[in-house]
């Protein structure tokens, strides 16, 4: 258990060397294995800070949190191979190993029953060694992956592997999985010496204007005028055909063409008049007797910079000249693309040369000619439908351990090879993560060592105002790595001495430990305690949290608490239509609630968000598929169920309430099911927090992206 570096653990960020909110590499303390804790990782540093400031606007009831640990027990890591093309924003492919922070890529969003593709940005990138195993499609796509990575498939989010975290429950991939996505496209294109002729043969022959004028002059031999010029309003086209003609040894002069209208773009061009100068673009873009490969793709790009398009999911390529349009489908045939031209009959003798084959053939048409104008190349907006075969016939381990590389992007996925492909949730900063299915989180766990002493220094400023800390609402601050490092106990003395109130938020029943601690700080500071509880049932139970504890060791760990006088509340949460939310399910989990001592109860009917909704629908379709039906009706527009189901839900919980003694009339705290702006966390004044230690709560119809009911599925 020697000290070592991050040699397999690698993240670049800000800088190659850090951990967002963390000390550079000389921070760390040590990388840990040990037997009791088999499959986590834990990476021992010391942090810069502890106070994590809740951002302004935020509807949740407490200013700051502390999380002793990122990363929680319950998690994996995804990954793939460092070759792995990413797409890009502008429509071009990137390999993973070389996507850097900052970088726009392309990601997805779920409107309604379609999942379009959109721009997102690359949050973290960071590299680590594991196990591969190699994906294949029928459509020859291949893909080396981790086994806890995941790909989007027409049942939701599948792992390549059902080893792991969550055993035989976790979705994984089978033979009879199609991947979502576009599928196989074209390698780069390399701007050989024909490539580059064949660029300008397009786009000067398609677009530009290239003349020699000849005419008699009094006592003179002739009067001949040189001209040529290409006008664009994409600087993008007409600065590679700039620089193409200098590599050919043609100077060309920059100018503004005509000014920008209400109606219409500027427009800027290049030009030049010197005989020699025009007599070699005239050279340059002479037909070849015998078109290369690298030709006929410099052609199409140039042509389809010039006379191209791309809207309502038509590639289309126009001119009125029969010979460009020949030679342009002849280029497409040749490249292996199917068109067929087409003829509207208009006066000026317009036809189009129409690329059939959908988004596959566009991106294997831009991949593969590299045109330079990239706002025709965008997937912005476009539904992710494809006639590509992305079925898997293969899954093969490939035995052997290499470097692969993860991204975090805005929309928690990116395109990889051509397939959705699924990142790991902020495993780059750790401050605001979600469980977005069964088993996220991290097996790397990184755990403050010196977190109390850094926050005995913060809560001594005097600018600190003791506002009310929160714990648990981020990363479980009981989880199992607490019964090794003992953080807690330094963080309770450190607030308590402060003066700070403070709650927790836990599922973990290690926290029984610390319940002396705790009501000894309680005679100091006001304490919340919050422990969650999603499923009274316990088959159901096994089947959605394995590897937590049972709901009613966790209502024992309520026992305990209130037993020693401290205000306990619970949350009921999340409510699952069709599976808890019978009366008598309600009724007994409740039941048992109130017969543990709780103090208050928080009832939260269950929401989907991306990540939590792929893999819970599958489960759901695979365990009770009956409820589909019902779940799409429920969730068919967006995360949350819709406000009726709420006032039933409420209508259903407040007898049981009253019943069980925990509705306020009876002195309880029940709250959360009719929608009121109070979240239900620990820490209000009827658990004896101070009149204004907590900031005003906004209303939580759209609930914060860190809410409570999260921890239930983890």
């Amino acid at each position: 258990m020697g000290g070592m570096r991050w040699d397999a653990q690698k993240l670049d960020l800000d800088e190659p060397t850090t951990l967002p909110g963390l000390p550079t590499v000389r921070g760390l303390l040590r990388r840990v294995q040990v037997p009791e804790f088999p499959g986590l990782t834990f990476h021992e540093v010391r942090a810069k800070s502890a106070l994590n400031a809740v951002p302004a606007g935020s509807a949740m009831p407490f200013g700051h949190t502390i999380n002793p640990y990122r990363g929680c027990s319950h998690a994996c890591v995804y990954c793939v191979g460092p070759n792995t093309l990413v797409l890009m924003a502008d429509g071009r492919q990137k390999r993973i190993a070389d996507v850097q922070v900052g970088d726009r890529v392309v990601g997805t969003e779920k409107r309604g029953s379609y999942r379009f593709y959109i721009q997102t940005e690359v949050r973290a990138h960071w590299s680590t060694v594991k196990p591969a195993h190699r994906v294949t499609l029928a459509d020859g796509t291949s893909i080396v992956a981790s086994a806890d990575h995941r790909f989007l498939t027409g049942r939701g989010w599948k792992h390549v592997r059902e080893s792991g975290c969550r055993g035989e429950q976790r979705p994984h991939l089978t033979l009879n999985d199609s991947l979502l996505g576009f599928g196989r496209t074209a390698p780069s294109t390399v701007a050989c010496g024909d490539y580059r002729r064949g660029y300008l043969t397009g786009m000067v022959r398609g677009d530009g204007h290239l003349k020699t004028y000849r005419y008699s002059r009094v006592g003179r031999a002739h009067g001949d005028l040189h001209r040529f010029r290409l006008a664009l309003a994409d600087a993008e086209g007409l600065q590679r055909t700039q620089q193409y003609l200098a590599l050919a040894g043609v100077r060309t002069d920059w100018f503004e063409f005509s000014e920008a209208t209400p109606q219409r773009r500027a427009i800027s061009a290049i030009r030049t008049s010197a005989a020699a100068a025009v007599a070699r673009i005239m050279e340059l873009v002479e037909w070849p007797e015998t078109p290369s490969d690298p030709w006929r793709r410099g052609f199409l790009a140039g042509i389809f910079d010039a006379e191209g398009g791309r809207s309502q999911h038509v590639l289309r390529i126009s001119n009125a000249d029969d010979g460009m349009l020949t030679r342009t489908s002849e280029a497409f045939t040749a490249l292996g693309f199917d068109s067929v031209l087409e003829d509207p009959g208009l006066a000026n003798h317009v036809r189009t040369v129409r690329l059939r084959g959908g988004l596959s053939e566009h991106l294997r048409f831009i991949h593969l000619v590299d045109p330079a104008i990239r706002r025709k190349c965008s997937v912005q907006g476009i539904a992710i439908k494809s006639n590509a075969d992305l079925q898997v016939t293969g899954i093969e381990d490939l035995g052997l351990e290499m470097p692969m590389y993860d991204i975090t992007t805005g929309t928690g996925d990116f395109i990889a090879n051509g397939v959705v492909s699924h990142n790991c949730f902020a495993r780059g900063t750790h401050e605001w993560l979600e469980l977005d299915s069964g088993d996220d989180f991290d097996q790397q766990i990184v755990v403050k060592t010196n977190i109390a002493e850094v926050l005995r220094r913060e809560l001594a400023r005097p600018s600190w105002r003791r506002e009310h800390v929160a714990l648990g609402t981020n990363t479980d601050p009981y989880q199992r790595a607490e019964g090794r490092y003992r953080l807690m106990p330094g963080i309770i003395s450190a607030l308590a001495t402060s003066g700070t109130p403070f709650s927790v938020l836990t599922k973990g029943t290690l926290a029984r430990r610390d319940v002396p601690l705790l009501a000894a700080a309680a005679r100091d500071v006001p304490i919340g305690m919050g422990v969650s509880m999603a499923i009274w049932d316990d088959e159901l139970h096994q089947a959605l949290e394995p590897g937590v504890p049972t709901p009613r060791a966790r209502l024992d760990l309520v026992r305990a608490i209130t037993d020693a006088g401290l205000p306990c509340g619970v949350f009921l949460a999340p409510v699952l239509p069709g599976l808890t939310d019978q009366l008598d399910h309600l009724d007994a989990a409740i039941g048992a609630i109130a017969d543990a001592g709780a103090t208050g109860v928080t009832v939260l009917p269950l929401h989907l968000r991306p990540g939590a909704r792929e893999w819970f629908t599958a489960w759901l379709a695979r365990e009770h598929p009956t409820l589909v039906p019902r779940y799409r009706n429920l969730y068919g527009r967006g995360a949350y169920v819709p406000a009726d189901y709420r006032t039933w839900l409420t209508k259903r919980v407040a007898p049981l309430l009253a019943r069980h003694g925990l509705d306020r009339q009876s002195g309880g705290l029940a709250r959360g099911v009719d929608g009121a702006s109070d979240t239900g966390l620990p820490g209000d004044e009827s658990a004896g927090f101070p009149a204004g230690s907590l900031p005003v709560r906004a209303p939580a119809v759209r609930a914060p992206a860190e809410e409570p009911e999260q921890l239930a599925l983890c």
